[in-house]
């Protein structure tokens, strides 16, 4: 590595955390200003916007579908991200919030409030949408984040990035509150990783899976990520056979490149015949490859035979794995001994097993007859998410403004001191 990237990444570092105080003190209608005018500014660049992502799309014209298809914009996709800037600026303040308040006996008075983490770092692949979703939720939640997208997007998140220094400027906050790496360069990823000289408080990764383990291998600060995203459907003996097409289709065939898409489909032997063939042919009818145990082959002999690598697969792609189980409890079981811990889904009409299945799996996100596709921020009310966390510390499931928040306490006296 050379000289001047390490030099140029640690004056990154240091440029954040000073912005970072600046955002940390600024008001909410400020922030929220500044993310207005950037949706403006979106829309106002929009030709650049498109223009830049077809030359990366050009270049990345050999690549597979599931990756051009997330780093494909459009004049619609142009519009959702400046109406997710839009949304997230109307949301409450995630920094007015006092999450606890009570009194000692002593006379002190002690809050929990939420404040801001500090200096974000987003290390991501593909989606250019993620420079402005990132850069979004943290300056509403008053974080300052140093962006490092993928080479094969870094035209795309240049001319976004744009857009949204402008929204920053209008609202006199510094520009340094969202900074884009300019280099292809990985090595500027491992300075990331070490901290930039203690500037960075928390490292989320956004990509594929080598991305995310060589972050989670590597990091010297906290990191706040998912693996992968091995999603389940389970169809019950009491489900309604058209709804359960519909959410599996759906689940599976809507996007298969994002990490909600589902790659296992759990369906009870008892329904087997009468529901899994109809949802058998759906996907196949849609372009999905499918692979299945010898009860399912069975039914749907055109189905290629299941391995066990099968069920640990995030395949991201029109394939998935499709398994017979006896019931709510072995599908719980497989879930839980094959699964990231992302999202699963069950679809019945039996309320009881649905509680079960809800209460038992300890994934970020759990479903009642719905598709996994809703595992997105943006459909849970947050505007959009930085992305999905599936470990047991500080924010599981979508990354909102929010969750991007820590607390500190603030104890008012009258004079106390400890005997």
């Amino acid at each position: 590595m050379s000289g001047d990237l390490k030099r140029d990444m640690h004056a990154l570092g240091a440029a954040a955390r000073d912005a970072a105080r600046a955002l940390r003190e600024s008001s909410n209608d400020t922030r929220s200003e500044a993310l207005r005018v950037a949706a403006s500014a979106l829309r106002a660049r929009a030709p650049e916007i498109l223009a830049a992502n077809a030359e990366d799309l050009k270049a990345a014209a050999h690549s597979s579908a599931a990756m051009l298809d997330r780093l494909t914009l459009n004049e619609i996709s142009v519009e959702a991200i400046a109406c997710g800037l839009e949304a997230i600026a109307a949301l409450p303040d995630p920094l007015a919030r006092t999450l606890a308040h009570w009194k000692q006996p002593n006379g002190l008075d002690i809050s929990r409030v939420a404040t801001p983490i500090g200096v974000i770092g987003m290390i991501y692949e593909s989606r250019p949408n993620v420079t402005a979703d990132a850069a979004a939720l943290c300056i509403k939640s008053g974080n300052a984040v140093i962006l490092r997208g993928g080479s094969d997007s870094l035209r795309s998140s240049r001319a976004i990035h744009a857009a949204m220094l402008d929204g920053l400027q209008a609202a006199g906050l510094p520009g340094a509150c969202v900074q884009l790496a300019q280099t292809t360069d990985r090595a500027a990823v491992g300075e990331m990783l070490q901290g930039l000289n203690g500037a960075i408080d928390l490292i989320i990764p956004r990509g594929g899976k080598s991305l995310v383990a060589r972050v989670q291998a590597e990091a010297r600060v906290p990191v706040l990520a998912h693996l992968e995203g091995i999603c389940h459907v389970y169809v019950h003996a009491a489900a309604k056979l058209e709804m359960a097409r519909a959410v599996v289709l759906n689940a599976k065939m809507r996007r298969t490149g994002v990490c909600g898409a589902a790659e296992t489909l759990l369906i009870d032997r008892a329904v087997l015949s009468s529901h899994g063939v109809s949802i058998l042919n759906d996907l196949k009818n849609a372009g999905c490859e499918i692979r299945g145990d010898e009860a399912v082959r069975s039914v749907f002999p055109s189905a290629k035979l299941a391995n066990d690598e099968d069920w640990r697969t995030e395949y991201l792609d029109a394939v998935i794995a499709v398994k017979s189980v006896d019931g709510v409890e072995e599908a719980i079981r497989h879930i839980e001994t094959y699964g990231s811990h992302h999202t699963e889904s069950i679809v019945t009409g039996d309320a009881a097993v649905a509680e079960r299945f809800l209460a038992a799996l300890d994934s970020a996100i759990v479903l009642w007859n719905a598709s996994t596709q809703f595992a997105d921020g943006g459909e849970f009310g947050m505007g959009a998410e930085i992305g999905i966390g599936t470990g047991k510390l500080h924010a599981r499931g979508p990354v909102g403004v929010e969750q991007l928040t820590t607390f500190k306490y603030i104890v008012r006296g009258t004079g106390q001191t400890r005997p």
